[in-house]
């Protein structure tokens, strides 16, 4: 407990309704003079010598009023006349010495080295009656960049020929830019691709609700039903629709159901990282989707943890082969970049695969496959209606339509045969193709 401050043995609070002017008419001459010297007054009225503890005693020269003082001073100052100069001012004229600065030490520069080329008769010839204009474009052709601007860039490049006093040393002119038109509305009409989605068209490959607007969640709602039953889309594009975290859980719902879609793009939405996971994961169940891209959402950061847990997630899909979100720590970066770019190279291993698979020759006697008019086994010539091909074969659960073979009939037309069906594993080496057999006439 503090004690409180107490002054000549009193509390201060005791002084507080204490009258000064009282107690300084108490004070005798001598105290006076005393407190004076401890206490500097405020008045700068007063003389220096009455302001400060002034310990000489001395006798004034005269009566003192200083605001007399104050205005004899000034009045002196500026009735004085001013000292003449001994050279006086002129406008115009410099007196003194004008300084000018040393001049800037030249650098010696050494002499370039003169390399000799022999070009032959030939090129020296064409390069030394060529044009400014074909020295130019010569240049672009090369790739020298340096040597001349954009226009003249751009005229070699579409063949325009060069614009008229340009040159080497010429200015580029600013061009008006060019003003396109805005592009048009999405016009595609949302009751009509759901029930065409229900319906499940065979036509229908491609559902684009891109920047849409005032789509209502029953609307989405209906789409993602009709996805689980549909077995023929394969683009699936809902950017800029307001999907939330209840309709993604419906799309996820809707991707673990359906076997057809290759790529899905819900790109500048409202979906959080949790949601987006929930997509990632839902692609794993069947395995078609090529291309998945959902950035630009509510939260442009994911976190750690959704990064690590999408990588993770990724690292275990074998036919993703293209995903676009934004993924800030270098290690997803990483990790997902090269499982991708895994899943690219078995794609195209397989692919190859199977087109070197198309060489075998169908033997003598082997019933018409499907694509075979059945002209070619008695030697007429087929109908003009030859079957399409289907797509029959599938790697990795997925339909490939490669081009078949063409296989002469004798008679120097060409009829289109399709090879049997190959199902290689994602992971396992496909058996040693048959040996080549030719066909006996």
């Amino acid at each position: 407990m503090t004690t409180p401050a107490k002054l000549y043995g009193r509390e201060l609070s005791a002084y507080d309704e204490v009258d000064v002017d009282e107690l300084l008419a108490k004070l005798s001459q001598e105290e006076l003079t005393m407190l004076a010297k401890e206490v500097d007054p405020d008045d700068n009225f007063l003389p220096p010598s009455q302001r400060n503890n002034y310990a000489c005693e001395k006798d004034p020269t005269g009566p003192l009023n200083r605001k007399k003082l104050i205005e004899h001073i000034n009045k002196q100052a500026l009735e004085t006349p001013d000292r003449p100069e001994v050279k006086p001012y002129v406008a115009g004229v410099v007196r003194g010495k004008k300084w000018i600065p040393p001049p800037p030490p030249e650098k010696i520069r050494e002499a370039d080295e003169q390399i000799t080329i022999d070009l032959g008769d030939e090129y020296e010839t064409a390069l030394t009656a060529a044009t400014q204009e074909e020295i130019i474009d010569l240049a672009a052709i090369l790739g020298f960049h340096s040597m001349m601007n954009q226009d003249q860039y751009h005229a070699s490049l579409l063949n325009k020929g060069q614009p008229v006093g340009l040159g080497w040393d010429g200015i580029t002119k600013a061009t008006k830019p060019k003003i396109y038109p805005m592009d048009p509305p999405n016009d595609t009409d949302p009751e009509q691709t759901i029930s065409r989605v229900k319906d499940n068209d065979q036509s229908f490959l491609d559902l684009n609700w891109n920047n849409i607007k005032n789509i209502s969640d029953e609307k989405i709602e209906k789409l993602f039903e009709g996805l689980k039953t549909n077995t023929h889309l394969e683009v699936l594009s809902l950017v800029n629709v307001g999907l939330n975290d209840r309709t993604a859980q419906l799309l996820a719902d809707a991707l673990e159901a359906n076997s057809t879609l290759r790529v899905v793009n819900v790109e500048t939405n409202f979906i959080s990282p949790a949601g987006v996971v929930q997509l990632v994961k839902a692609l794993l169940t069947t395995n078609t989707v090529e291309e998945f891209r959902a950035s630009n959402q509510r939260s442009q950061v994911l976190g750690n943890k959704t990064e690590m847990e999408i990588t993770r997630l990724v690292e275990q899909n074998p036919t993703l082969l293209r995903l676009g979100l934004h993924l800030e720590y270098s290690d997803a970066r990483h990790r997902v970049a090269s499982h991708l770019q895994r899943n690219i190279d078995r794609n195209c291993r397989l692919q190859k695969r199977a087109t070197t698979s198309l060489s075998l020759r169908l033997p003598r006697g082997r019933p018409p496959a499907v694509g075979v008019d059945s002209s070619f086994f008695n030697l007429t010539p087929p109908s003009a209606e030859t079957t399409t091909p289907t797509c029959e074969r599938r790697i990795n659960d997925k339909p490939i339509c490669e081009p078949v073979l063409d296989v002469p009939n004798g008679t120097d037309r060409f009829v289109r045969a399709q090879p049997p069906d190959i199902h290689p594993e994602p992971h396992s080496t496909p058996a040693t193709p048959e040996p080549e057999r030719r066909l006996d006439h």
